[in-house]
């Protein structure tokens, strides 16, 4: 997996105005040339932020996503699909 380069590229959304664009215009060629793996690859399109929460990535990050719109998310869908998220006792994700 590459937690990095996922955690990278949420944070280059908020820093490169360049990425942040070509994100909102075409994601799919925008992650092109990104060391993703192909789940992390397939969950970003999709904007499926609880999966990428249990893979580790980290849910601050993510949050630049929704706040910017991108990959089909805004902050109320952000906010319902990790509230769908299962935690244990200690608030680590859980499968």
């Amino acid at each position: 997996m590459s937690i990095f380069a996922v955690n990278h590229l949420c944070r280059e959304v908020l820093r490169d105005h360049a990425f942040r664009a070509a994100m909102k215009a075409d994601p799919a060629k925008a992650l092109a040339p990104l060391d993703l793996s192909d789940d992390e690859r397939r969950a970003l399109l999709a904007g499926d932020v609880g999966t990428l929460y249990r893979m580790g990535i980290n849910a601050f990050l993510m949050n630049y996503l929704a706040r910017f719109e991108v990959c089909g998310l805004d902050v109320k869908t952000y906010n319902q699909r990790m509230r769908a998220v299962k935690v244990d006792e200690v608030g680590q994700p859980v499968a």
